[in-house]
């Protein structure tokens, strides 16, 4: 990966190209992300009234503050404006409504100097999402909702896009992760579940990318990029949405990014909707990305056995 497009004025088609090569997109805001930004900031002040957000972690015990996350966030992420407004904003960036689907979007919390990392604050390690049961073609959409910096970021780790690691994705199903996340939640019992990460230390993580946008505005990225959560060491919390999509021809023609590490089985597919009426991906479709996706060798690009 080596190029950041920038308020690219590429089509829909032109962009997913460019970021299965790995590359990265970055657009500043616009009045279609600023309204599922503000939609989002509702709940938070309803939350935490005239307590700064990004403070709020100062003033309560991390159990409470994690309660407070637990009843709002669900209710943004499911809330049926949060769809409306996700499909507003695809439609804005020239996404075909008939052929790209989406996710549900989620709010994301990354507190402060280690007050809370598990729950609804946890910080994930270093990683790809298709460590995680999502398909190649999978496009992620992120966005502050408030101010940040640096320190606080979302960082890429070029140096991985075309280099593969040793990783536990093997062992994730993402239907038998949820199920067994369901009982765990049913039975009061603490979640000690090992998600999937490198087994070594990952020595070629700089040069990172963080790119630092203002509020609503937009980073998209594959999902097949290596990235991570900034250690928050500023003194306060931040605040994201994000959400992923991906357009049917691709899913079809299983095209999309290279495959060099992830071996995880099962598929987000299913959670998708479509833009223009928000029907799910059919059956037969997502069916064959159940078994996961062949490995790629590296020298020759080809399908190997894994």
């Amino acid at each position: 990966m080596n190029t950041v497009y920038f308020d690219s004025p590429m089509s829909d088609d032109q962009r997913r190209e460019q970021l299965y090569r790995g590359q990265l997109f970055a657009y500043q805001p616009r009045p279609s992300v600023l309204a599922l930004v503000e939609f989002g900031r509702e709940f938070v002040r309803e939350a935490f009234g005239d307590i700064d957000p990004a403070l709020a972690q100062h003033t309560m015990t991390p159990e409470a503050y994690n309660a407070i996350l637990a009843d709002f966030k669900p209710r943004f992420i499911n809330h049926e404006r949060s769809k409306l407004l996700v499909q507003q904003l695809l439609l804005d960036f020239g996404c075909d409504p008939e052929k790209t689907y989406f996710d549900v979007p989620r709010m994301r919390t990354v507190t402060s100097n280690n007050f809370l990392t598990h729950g609804l604050a946890y910080r994930f390690d270093t990683h790809r999402d298709t460590w995680f049961s999502a398909p190649l073609n999978q496009l992620n959409w992120w966005f502050p909702m408030y101010e940040h910096e640096s320190g606080n970021a979302l960082a890429f780790h070029p140096n991985y896009w075309d280099r593969g690691v040793a990783n536990g994705s093997e062992n994730y199903h993402m239907h038998e992760w949820y199920a067994e996340g369901a009982r765990l939640a049913a039975s009061g019992e603490p979640d000690r579940r090992e998600r999937p990460r490198a087994y070594d230390e990952l020595e070629l993580l700089e040069p990172q990318l963080r790119l630092v946008l203002p509020p609503g505005g937009v980073t998209i990225f594959s999902a097949a990029q290596m990235h991570s959560t900034v250690v928050n060491q500023t003194g306060r919390t931040r605040y994201s949405i994000d959400f992923r999509t991906v357009h049917i021809d691709d899913v079809r023609a299983h095209r999309g990014a290279p495959n060099h590490d992830s071996a995880s089985t099962g598929t987000n597919l299913i959670d998708f909707f479509r833009v223009s009426d928000l029907a799910r991906l059919p059956k037969e479709l997502t069916d064959e990305y159940e078994p996961g996706t062949p490995l790629l060798d590296p020298a020759v690009m080809q399908p190997v056995s894994a």
